[in-house]
Parts: C-alpha cells; sequence; structure tokens
C-alpha cells in the first residue's frame, strides 16, 4: 500500500503519476486499486513501466480521472480496480476520423489536422485545430521585400492510440510544416475532463543560413453563436484578467442598465436592455481583434482593433502573463493556453474575428511580433581550421569549436498547451484556476521515505540534521538550490531555447555571468546538475525543486541533444549556443538524467528521449570524442571501437538498463551485463580509462592493459550507475571488485597508488566531487579509516590533493549585494564561481551523508 499527496496543488481535470516498488513485492500483471481519503474507490487505470530483474514491478504508472480532489490517496496493489460508471474515456473510429470522448466533450480527429472538431454535448465548440508555421528566407526583410514570410500549416501524417482508456486515452500525432519542421503532438484526454492537455514537440531541420522561423503556433476556429454583447474575450495578465466583451455595454453615454452592466462583466447573459441602447447597438463598435505580446520575461503589450484594414488601439501593457485566455459567449467558447508562457518568450496569444460567426484563437510558440528565430553560429570560426587552432582557442575561451559543428539542426523543443472547451463564459475565479492548473500541472507522488524504502536511483538519503556537521551540510544544500533559483530570476534565465538551463561560470569582474564566452556559458549538464537536482527532490519531495528540476529535463532532453540528422543520439557540450560546442557526447544525452522524470510521471515524450538511445553503442561510428587530443592512430570502426569506461561506458549503462527495465530488452541486457564483466576482467579495469568495444558482439576486447585516469570520468553519472547496478546483484563476476578499486584509489595517498598500480596516478582533480566514491567504497567494504579519509576529501583534502572548490570555504556561503554603475540592477552574488560546482558539491554531499553519516561529527 503507498499513500499518495499531492505535489504542490490539487488537480481536478485528471492526473497521472508513477510509484516505485521493492524487488519482489509486486508481480507483473497485478491490478491496482485507488481510493481518497474517505475510503471511497476512485476509478483507476495503471501499467507497468519497468521491472526488475526478476520480472516484479520497479515502476508503475496510475491515472485518475477529473472530478472533486481529496487531500490524499492511498493505492493498493493486488487489489481489484473501480471503473469509471459513467463519463469514461472512449476511443472510436469513424471512417477515416478518431472520435475520442471523455463523457463531457468530444474531440474528432482526422483530416491531417491536430483536431477536426471539439464539440461538448451536442454543440460544437470549436473545429480544425491546426498548427502553423511563419518561414522567412532571410533574418530581416530588405528595402525590396525579400525574406517574405510564407505561411504553411502543419499537416499531420499519422495518427496512433497510445492508450484507449477507460480512464486515460493518449493519442499520438506526427507531421510536418510542409517541408520542413517535423512534429509530434500528443493529446491527453481523462475521464470526465473539459480540458485537454496536448504536447507539441518540433524537430528544427532548416537550414540555419536561409531558413528562419518567423512564428509557430496552434490555431482553433470557434464557433459564435451569441449576440456581439454577449462574446466575451479572455487574456491572462500578471495576476488577472483583461475581461472585455467584443460590443461592450459599460462606459456608454446611455446607460444599459446596471444588471446588464453586470452580467456582461461577469460574462453571464446580458439580458434585456435600455431601448435607448438597444435600438442604438448596432452603432457601437465590436471589437473582433486581440493580440498579448509577451516580447520578453519581463514585458507583454496588448492592442485591440474592430477588424483587419483598421488600426489597433493599445491596451495597458503589464509583466508576466499566466498565458490563458478565452474566446466565445454565454453559450460556449474555448480556452486556450501555453504553459510557462512568459518564461518562454517571445510567445503571444491572438483572438481574430470574435465579431464574426466563427472566430480563431492562436496560441504562438514562436510569437510573428519578434525577430526571426535566427540560429546561425555567432561567430565566423576566426580562423579555428585546424585541431591544433582549435585546441589554442579551446585554451583561452573554453571554446571546443569545429568548422560545421555549431549547427542547430536536429535540435527539438517541447511545448504543452491546454484547450477547454466551455459550455459559458467562465467566471475570473475559474479562470485564474485553469491558469495555474496549466502552468503548474497536478501530480501525486509518494512521500521520499516510501520512495527510499522501494531502493530505487541508487544512493540517497532522507534529510538528516542529527548532528552539527549534519545540519549544516543539509543547510548548504538548500543554499545552493536556493541560488539556483535567484539566478534563473535575476539573470533572466528564461526564452524558447534557453528555459531549463543554467549558467556555466561566473565572471565577478563584470557582475554576470559568462554568458559570451565559449565553453563558460550556457552549462548543458556540465557535470550533472540533472542528477543532483532529481536526487534532492527526492530526498525533500520539495516541489519546487521539481519544478526546477523538470525544466531542466526538459530544456536538456530536447535542445541540448540532437534528435535526426548525423549526430542523432548525441548532445552538445556547453557553450554560447546550447549546439554551438563541436564536442557531440552521449555525456549529454545520457539516459541518466531523464530516467527520474520519466518513472515519476510516466511522461511519454521523456520516453521517446530514451528510446533514441535504443543503440546507443552505433553513435560512436558517427564521430570519436577524442579525435582532436588523440595521441595513437584512430579511425572509428565496428570491430574496435574506442569507449571512454567513463562519462562514455556511464552513459551507455544507463541507456541500456534503462532499455531493458522498461521494454525487456534482451539485447540491452545482454550488452550491459556483458561489458560489465568485461571490464571486470580487464588487466587494469575501470583504471584501464579506454576499451575497444566490437559493435556487433557489444563486448570490449579484455587484454587492453594500461591505465589511463580523467577527472571527468565519474561526473557524468558513471558513481551513480555503478551503484546502481551493484545494488541490483546481477551476479557478474569482477565488476564489483573493478569499481571499488577504483573508488578506492583514485583519492587514495600516491604511494599507495605506486604499491598498487606500479605508478602514481595522474590527472587527479576534482577532489571534493571524488570523496564520494572513496566514501562508496568504505561502505561497500566497512573500512573506518576509509570513511575518514573520505570525509577529509570532501571537507578540505590535503597536499597534492587540495580541495579547491570554493564552495569548501565557510565564508563562500553568504550572498553579498552588488549595487552601482558596474551594474544595470542590484543583484546578489554568491563567492562561487560555476553552478556545476554546486553539482558536484550537492552530489558528493548527499552521497556522503549516507554512505559515510557516522563519520559526519562536530567540529
Amino acid at each position: 500500500m503507498t499513500e499518495l499527496r499531492w505535489l504542490d496543488r490539487p488537480g481536478d481535470q485528471g492526473v497521472t503519476w508513477g510509484v516505485p516498488w521493492p524487488r519482489g513485492a509486486v508481480e507483473r500483471g497485478t491490478a491496482f486499486a485507488l481510493s481518497d481519503a474517505g475510503g471511497r474507490q476512485v476509478p483507476v487505470q495503471s501499467w507497468v513501466t519497468a521491472t526488475w530483474p526478476d520480472g516484479s514491478v520497479k515502476w508503475s504508472a496510475h491515472a485518475a480521472g477529473a472530478g472533486a480532489h481529496s487531500g490524499h490517496y492511498r493505492l493498493e496493489p493486488m487489489a481489484e480496480a473501480a471503473v469509471p460508471e459513467a463519463g469514461a474515456v472512449t476511443v472510436t473510429r469513424q471512417g477515416d476520423d478518431l472520435s475520442v470522448g471523455t463523457g463531457v466533450v468530444t474531440w474528432t480527429i482526422g483530416g491531417g489536422t491536430v483536431a477536426r472538431s471539439i464539440s461538448r454535448g451536442s454543440r460544437e465548440i470549436a473545429r480544425n485545430v491546426r498548427l502553423v508555421s511563419l518561414r522567412q528566407s532571410g533574418p530581416t526583410p530588405d528595402e525590396d521585400g525579400h525574406a517574405a514570410r510564407e505561411r504553411s500549416a502543419g499537416v499531420v501524417e499519422s495518427v496512433t492510440v497510445e492508450q484507449d482508456g477507460p480512464v486515460r486515452a493518449v493519442v499520438r500525432l506526427e507531421g510536418r510544416h510542409g517541408d520542413w519542421l517535423p512534429f509530434t503532438v500528443r493529446l491527453y484526454f481523462y475521464a470526465g475532463a473539459e480540458q485537454v492537455r496536448i504536447l507539441h514537440t518540433f524537430i528544427w531541420d532548416g537550414d540555419p543560413e536561409r531558413d528562419f522561423l518567423a512564428g509557430l503556433g496552434l490555431s482553433a476556429d470557434v464557433v459564435m453563436r451569441d449576440e456581439p454583447h454577449d462574446r466575451h474575450v479572455r487574456l491572462a495578465g500578471s495576476d488577472g484578467f483583461l475581461a472585455e466583451a467584443v460590443r461592450g455595454l459599460t462606459g456608454l453615454r446611455r446607460d444599459p442598465g446596471e444588471a446588464a452592466r453586470r452580467a456582461q462583466v461577469e460574462g453571464r447573459p446580458a439580458g434585456e436592455l435600455d431601448p435607448e441602447v438597444a435600438r442604438r447597438l448596432h452603432l457601437i463598435p465590436t471589437w473582433g481583434d486581440y493580440t498579448l505580446d509577451q516580447t520578453s520575461a519581463d514585458g507583454y503589450t496588448l492592442r485591440k482593433r474592430t477588424k483587419e484594414g483598421h488600426g489597433w488601439v493599445t491596451i495597458p501593457a503589464g509583466t508576466r502573463s499566466a498565458g490563458y485566455g478565452y474566446v466565445g459567449g454565454v453559450s460556449g467558447g474555448l480556452g486556450f493556453g501555453l504553459r510557462d508562457f512568459w518564461r518562454l518568450h517571445p510567445t503571444r496569444l491572438d483572438v481574430r474575428n470574435a465579431a464574426t460567426d466563427v472566430a480563431t484563437a492562436t496560441i504562438w510558440l514562436w510569437s510573428p511580433s519578434a525577430p526571426a528565430m535566427d540560429l546561425r553560429f555567432y561567430h565566423d570560426g576566426m580562423g579555428q581550421d585546424t585541431f591544433e587552432e582549435q585546441l589554442e582557442g579551446l585554451e583561452i575561451t573554453y571554446e571546443d569549436y569545429e568548422p560545421g559543428f555549431g549547427d542547430p539542426k536536429g535540435i527539438a523543443r517541447t511545448h504543452e498547451l491546454s484547450l477547454r472547451a466551455h459550455d459559458a463564459t467562465p467566471s475570473a475565479d475559474e479562470l485564474a484556476a485553469h491558469a495555474a492548473a496549466m502552468n503548474a500541472p497536478a501530480l501525486l507522488t509518494a512521500s521520499p521515505e516510501r520512495v527510499r524504502e522501494a531502493d530505487v536511483f541508487g544512493v540517497w538519503g532522507l534529510p538528516d540534521r542529527s548532528t552539527p556537521a549534519h545540519a549544516e551540510i543539509e543547510d548548504r544544500l538548500d543554499f545552493l538550490f536556493d541560488l539556483y533559483e535567484r539566478e534563473r530570476e535575476q539573470r533572466r534565465w528564461y526564452g524558447f531555447w534557453d528555459y531549463g538551463d543554467v549558467m556555466h561560470t561566473y565572471d565577478p569582474d563584470r557582475h554576470t555571468w559568462r554568458y559570451d564566452i565559449g565553453g563558460y556559458a550556457w552549462d548543458n549538464s556540465e557535470l550533472s546538475p540533472d542528477l543532483w537536482l532529481w536526487l534532492q527532490y527526492l530526498r525533500t519531495g520539495r516541489a519546487d525543486v521539481f519544478r526546477f528540476a523538470e525544466a531542466m529535463c526538459r530544456h536538456t532532453g530536447e535542445v541540448d541533444v540532437y534528435h535526426l540528422g548525423r549526430w542523432k543520439g548525441l548532445g552538445s557540450r556547453h557553450n554560447v549556443q546550447h549546439w554551438g560546442c563541436s564536442c557531440k557526447q552521449l555525456r549529454i544525452s545520457n539516459a541518466a538524467y531523464r530516467r527520474f522524470y520519466y518513472y515519476l510521471t510516466a511522461d511519454e515524450r521523456t520516453g521517446d528521449l530514451m528510446d533514441e538511445l535504443s543503440v546507443p553503442e552505433e553513435t560512436f561510428l558517427v564521430i570519436d570524442p577524442q579525435r582532436k587530443v588523440r595521441e595513437d592512430v584512430y579511425t572509428p570502426d565496428r570491430s574496435a571501437l574506442s569507449v571512454g569506461l567513463g562519462t562514455d561506458w556511464g552513459s551507455l549503462a544507463a541507456a541500456w538498463l534503462t532499455r531493458w527495465e522498461r521494454h525487456g530488452d534482451e539485447r540491452a541486457r545482454d550488452r550491459l551485463l556483458g561489458t560489465m564483466a568485461d571490464i571486470g576482467a580487464m588487466p587494469r579495469r575501470f583504471l584501464t580509462g579506454e576499451g575497444r568495444m566490437d559493435l556487433d558482439t557489444g563486448r570490449f576486447d579484455t587484454s587492453r592493459d594500461q591505465i589511463s585516469i580523467s577527472h571527468l570520468s565519474s561526473l557524468f553519472g558513471l558513481p551513480e550507475m555503478c551503484a546502481e547496478l551493484i545494488a541490483l546483484d546481477l551476479d557478474v563476476p569482477g565488476f564489483e571488485r573493478a569499481w571499488l578499486e577504483y573508488c578506492r584509489l583514485y583519492l587514495a595517498p600516491p604511494e599507495q597508488q605506486e604499491a598498487e598500480t606500479g605508478q602514481r596516478l595522474s590527472g587527479i582533480s576534482l577532489i571534493q566531487a571524488h570523496s564520494r566514491l572513496t566514501a562508496y567504497a568504505a561502505a561497500r567494504t566497512g573500512d573506518a579509516e576509509l570513511a575518514a579519509w573520505a570525509w577529509r576529501k570532501f571537507r578540505l583534502g590535503e597536499g597534492d590533493q587540495l580541495n579547491r572548490n570554493p564552495l569548501q570555504h565557510q565564508e563562500n556561503w553568504e550572498l553579498t549585494l552588488v549595487d552601482g554603475p558596474r551594474v544595470p540592477h542590484p543583484v546578489h552574488e554568491a563567492a562561487f564561481v560555476s553552478t556545476n560546482s554546486a553539482a558536484q558539491y550537492g552530489l558528493a554531499a548527499i552521497h556522503n551523508l549516507v554512505l559515510i553519516g557516522k563519520h559526519l561529527t562536530a567540529r
């Protein structure tokens, strides 16, 4: 049995969530029952998202429909699930169309559009729901009119029913915007819901030198049946809504009557009007077009006009719109919106032709008012035509440049939208609730204690303030997350391609992050902030940590990774532009960063991202990550492919394990277990640094005898994956011994390294981060001396292995207000230099707290 609570807000339009189970506790095929706080059975739909090696359920996913919410719920396995008595989700074929009903609304899908029609009961609310785009041949139109905009509609080429009820249905649509921009749209339907969630993903496949996206959006035509003064437009501002009628009755020279005025403002039928007004209605302008344009994270503008061909009238502007709107009348209309509207600027909401029989509502993911999207590389290469010159560039700007590699072709972006069919104009309170639900979708969660009991995701533990040392570390973990949030807000880390990422390194002289300096700009998962944030959420259950990690998962999985083209399956290292670096590696597309969100939410798009890595080893044929620094002669070859045993194999292992536990993929299992055994059989095991893999067999050459250490090997999920694999007790000879050897020796005194390996290890760095390896070895072997050594390394280090992470010093855990002529506005600065040093402190702290907690005594 599992107790469930809401993450941050209850939901009433349907919810999907995931629950972990201890190994052997729940057999596959087991039914689940859901009950509310009063013990009443709630209809639930359940499915398995991962299994343990013994075949028992590791993660299950569940969906509940719309309706009154309970404060908490109870999920029980081995119990009969309740089914909806009425209003179940139904999916039926009607000729070439698909009809999906929730018991409240019915969507008819077909004809190459997102939806032919949306009805509520017998009344059609909207029709022709479609994707639209605008394309330019240049960044700006010139005097001769070149770069004129070409408008096209997205054409749906395939429709797939992924789930068909009775509580939840999912329909996947795939297509293209003419000859470019492939897209995937998922429609989510819940029993009893009037709202349908839309998940839209598009992949950029244009030529950045000649293709400029000038607009991307979703449009729907809304049937307008009521008199113009009983038609309403609502657009969300920063707090409330712009609430206007198409033909206003307030403020006129003649009074239509207080009841009529009040009714119109509240969205109800105006009723009988004063005759002096009624006979002059045709002389009151009708306002058919409205636009809310969010051009930045700090401001939106509002304007309206009577119709096309006439001038716009400005409306008081605001700061951050909630991104939700309504157009319709007292007999029904359409609610529409975009999650994270202001965070993903430039965005726009449009209403057109509201005074006619059919209005059009458009949610613009890229506003046509903004300059066209320009994805050209940001510099001309500066003569870096050879590896030697490129390595020199790396020495000065930390940018790994190579001609042709700063190409965005294949990157993606996912947006979440909402369409809601209303039977009347919603009240202000209802609209506010709908906007809030869209921007923070409801999620049921198990407690951190319950998730910890399931023994998932390797080494982590619950917050512990039992000693002053423990409390200090917990305070610092909280400090670091709060700092991440503060920096995102202070520095406005928002925007279409940027939201969800953080910057890499700070420039204390300019009092800003190094947004314009090579590899010091966007972080792109460098040193695994994703892992730290997810583990911090698991242990605390904090909603703010979840939302931050969710945004990062959406960004890093889409924007920083290639989803088609020559680098499909690989990600880009940190850079001024997310796709700018020539280092294309699995360490960025790492499945280890996605698994948390997928298992906690059962999000199908995140599942797609991990499925893109079904054969991750094949990516090593595309590009040699070490090509610029390799001293030996090497060409990628299927029979002897170079694979690093750190970042490379850790990423492969994450992809294989995820594929095995999600799909029961025997090929992935065999490659995982086989390479684990091979590493254990190598003469130098993990210290070998690099293995040669035969892609056809999926096995390493075990005869390679060398020692090669990299400070990065263990900083992209390898410690977490190895700990999780060892905990699975997979009976792979030599693997645990190999990993414990590496963990013991990396930070061991040079004399011990030499005694055991015949040489002192070089390349030792990032002492604090690697202290968690020492702690792991201490915990697995029960070596108290080694645990004490790990604690010293975590705190200070010594000698040649001095801990240089600035976060080691007490005085660095403070904020300083900087205000003056050198900063555009006051900011709070911390005395650390990079976000990834924060992430590595966080991971090291979480691991050390669990592994050697008893050694963390008060100072």
